[in-house]
Parts: C-alpha cells; sequence; structure tokens
C-alpha cells in the first residue's frame, strides 16, 4: 500500500511484477495447499491408527468414565480432570472407569430404560429427581440421555469418526462405513445384550417420522400451549427434540413457518442474520467484478473470509447491524478484531430497520482494530474512513502503467 515491493527471502523468483513471477507465486500457493490436503490426509490416519491401538483422541470421557494419561510405556501417569490435557508428545490418554456411583447409574439407566420404555425425557426427569447431574455438572437432559444409550463405551468399544469437519469445512456426519470402531479396548459397565436391547427400544420409540408427521405433532403443541419455544419442544414427550427440527428444516424458525407461527421478535434476528449475510455475499461479489473490470485481479477466501486483491491486499468485509439506543441515536459494532488481522477493514453501516445500506467504513485495519462499537459521529480521525460507495477499494485495485525505469 506505501509503494513498497516486497521481496520473498526463501524463494528461488523475484517478485518483479513480471509473467514468470506471478506464475511461480501461483505454483507455490498451490502446492501449499495441496501441502495441506496431504498433511490433513495424514493427521487423519495417525488418527485412525491410534484410536485402532486402544488411545483416546479428544472428546470428554463421558459419564461412569474418565480419561487415564499414560507415558509410552503405558504405565499410568494419573487421571486428567476436565481441561487438563497431555504434556508431551509420547504420552497417550485411555478411558478407565470412573467412580462405582457413577456406574452404578449408568447400569440403571440402560436397565430401567429397557424394563419400563420410558422416553429420554422421562428419564432425563427421574435422574434429576433423584439428584444426580450428569457429567458436565448439569441437569439431565434429553439429549445427555440419548448419548449414554448411545454410547459402545459403555460395552467396551471405542467408535471415532462418527462426524468430521475437514479443512475448515462445516461438520458432517459420516456413514457408519466410515466409523473405526476397535471392540474391547476397556473394561464394559453393561452388557452387549441389553445395550443392543436398548438400541431397539429406541428405535421402536423413535421412529423415523416424515416431515409431515414432524409437522403436525408441531402444530398439535402449538395448539395446546398457544406459543412455542426449544423449551416447550423438548419437554413435549409427543415432539420429536428441537435439534431434530433444526436438522430437518434448516432451522427451528423455518419449521415455524411451514405451520404458519410467527414467533416472537427474539427470533427475527435469525431471519435478518441470514439476508444480511446473503448481501454481504453479494456485495463481495459485486466488488470482485468491479475490480476485475478495471484490469486488477480479485478473489474471495472463502476459507479464511477476506477478499484477495491482486495478491498484495487483504480486505475483510463485514455487516453492521443498526442498533438505535433508548435516545434514539444509532450505533454500529464492528467486529474488527478478525484474526488473521487483515490490511483492510470494510464495515457496511446499515441504516434503521437493517434493510438499506447507509454507508462504507473503508480503513486500515489496524485504525480500527479493538474499537467494538461506532457511533454516527466517531470523531475526524476516524470519520475521515467513511465512504459512500466501495470506490475507493476499486481505485486501490486499478494499475497504472510504469512510464520508464531507471537502470
Amino acid at each position: 500500500m506505501a509503494g513498497v515491493r516486497i521481496e520473498f527471502c526463501a524463494e528461488q523468483f523475484a517478485n518483479d511484477g513480471s509473467i514468470g513471477s506471478d506464475v511461480l507465486k501461483a505454483i507455490k500457493r498451490s502446492m501449499a495447499a495441496e501441502q495441506s490436503r496431504m498433511l490433513s490426509q495424514k493427521v487423519f490416519i495417525g488418527q485412525a491408527r491410534l484410536i485402532r491401538l486402544g488411545f483416546r483422541q479428544g472428546g470428554k470421557a463421558g459419564f461412569g468414565l474418565r480419561r487415564l494419561l499414560v507415558d509410552q510405556h503405558g504405565r499410568s501417569k494419573g487421571i486428567l480432570s476436565s481441561y487438563e490435557y497431555k504434556s508431551q508428545q509420547a504420552d497417550r490418554i485411555v478411558l478407565v472407569l470412573g467412580p462405582p456411583d457413577e456406574i452404578a447409574t449408568v447400569k440403571w439407566i440402560f436397565s430401567h430404560f429397557v424394563r419400563t420404555r420410558k422416553t429420554e425425557l422421562e428419564m432425563a426427569r427421574l435422574l434429576n429427581k433423584r439428584g444426580v447431574l450428569s457429567d458436565l455438572g448439569r441437569p439431565w437432559t434429553r439429549e445427555s440421555v440419548h448419548s449414554v444409550l448411545t454410547n459402545e463405551n459403555y460395552i467396551g468399544n471405542s467408535v471415532w469418526n462418527k462426524h468430521s469437519a475437514r479443512l475448515r469445512s462445516h461438520q458432517v456426519r459420516n456413514p457408519p462405513e466410515q466409523w473405526v470402531r476397535v471392540e474391547n479396548v476397556l473394561e464394559p459397565i453393561v452388557d452387549s445384550k441389553l445395550f443392543d436391547r436398548a438400541q431397539i427400544v429406541l428405535k421402536t420409540i423413535y421412529r423415523h417420522m416424515t416431515n409431515d408427521e414432524m409437522l403436525a405433532a408441531l402444530r398439535a403443541l402449538l395448539a395446546r400451549r398457544g406459543a412455542l419455544s426449544l423449551a416447550m419442544i423438548d419437554a413435549d414427550p409427543g415432539c420429536p427434540p428441537a435439534q431434530r427440527y433444526q436438522w430437518r428444516f434448516g432451522t427451528i424458525v423455518k419449521a415455524y413457518e411451514l405451520i404458519g407461527y410467527e414467533p416472537s421478535k427474539n427470533y427475527r434476528f435469525i431471519g435478518v442474520n441470514r439476508h444480511l449475510e446473503s448481501m454481504r455475499l453479494q456485495i463481495i461479489r459485486d466488488l470482485v467484478g468491479a475490480i476485475d473490470k478495471q484490469g486488477g485481479v480479485a478473489a474471495h477466501d472463502m476459507a479464511m473470509d477476506l477478499l484477495r486483491i491482486n495478491e498484495e491486499i487483504t480486505v475483510a468485509i463485514t455487516m453492521g447491524r443498526c442498533r438505535v439506543s433508548g435516545f434514539g441515536y444509532p450505533r454500529w459494532f464492528s467486529k474488527a478484531d478478525k484474526r488473521p488481522l487483515p490490511d483492510i477493514f470494510v464495515l457496511i453501516r446499515m441504516n434503521p430497520g437493517d434493510l438499506t445500506i447507509r454507508d462504507y467504513l473503508i480503513a486500515p485495519a489496524h485504525e480500527i482494530a479493538g474499537k467494538s462499537e461506532l457511533h454516527a459521529i466517531n470523531g475526524i480521525p476516524l470519520d475521515s474512513y467513511i465512504f459512500p460507495t466501495l470506490d475507493p477499494i476499486i481505485r486501490l485495485a486499478e494499475r497504472e502503467p510504469v512510464g520508464g525505469v531507471a537502470w
């Protein structure tokens, strides 16, 4: 930005703007991306190997279980508490049985569930009446009971790779054939036959419901209660969990819309945020097109959520929802502490109601870092970066011919 040329000390080319230099930089970046992909695959293979050897790879132990730290020779080094991790690379973690009272509770959960065929919600209520807390130190919920009833650790098996989120992608649920399962890696708490019967009961009680059946259950709950909330849905035995509605329909608000229910204003921000995000992505696409027309090169790095211009400048673009104080003064939250820090930070300030754009704050990131809240008037140093359009970014990307070079 200051006209200073960058020299690459560890690379075998000069950054002189020539075609050869640009091609080499593109090749190097492609090589770095491929190396990252290969490293991710090697890490996965290494983790899968340790799982097959009986070691634990991340995650909480679960109710009735504990994480034991062992050295490279398998000698015990002590039980790890919550938020405690190994400090030496050669150390490993294995699962062991927890306190006797928790083990007894796990056995009671399985036997009582199979014998009485109570729902997971009813089981959670029984556990809370008995004053038993979950492994997180909280009251039991439908989901926490489900995690116990479906956890193969209690029959001595270790199952890994049920979910994955590689290379900054969204988390996905992997098919069973991709799971890494190792049997008899720890002492079982419940009998495998009892565990299998619990799975059959779960499938019987919670049969697969179609979209229409799920929405019908939601309408029935609305007719009984007159309103809907996540807590109401989770507390009703006739409705699937709220999380299942989110998985099936994308968001709980979408499920509300399909049954004709308008949620309170506390839920409206979800739709507003989705609208603003789509608006932001469209602004980025338009900006990339405008830069290309001016002879520059721009690309949106989805992984880092940064706009890269001419392979020289990084720009972060965020939406600023307008908040109006009780006295009628607008304010915006900047979200300018993005890491890694970009070269330029752009805040799209919205008008009250968040439907139209007021203006654009285009500033060097270090100038606005740490300023979490902006007002209509922020002083000359900051207000001098306010612009009606994104033209300063476009002009910044323009290329100018060099008339002559002194040798």
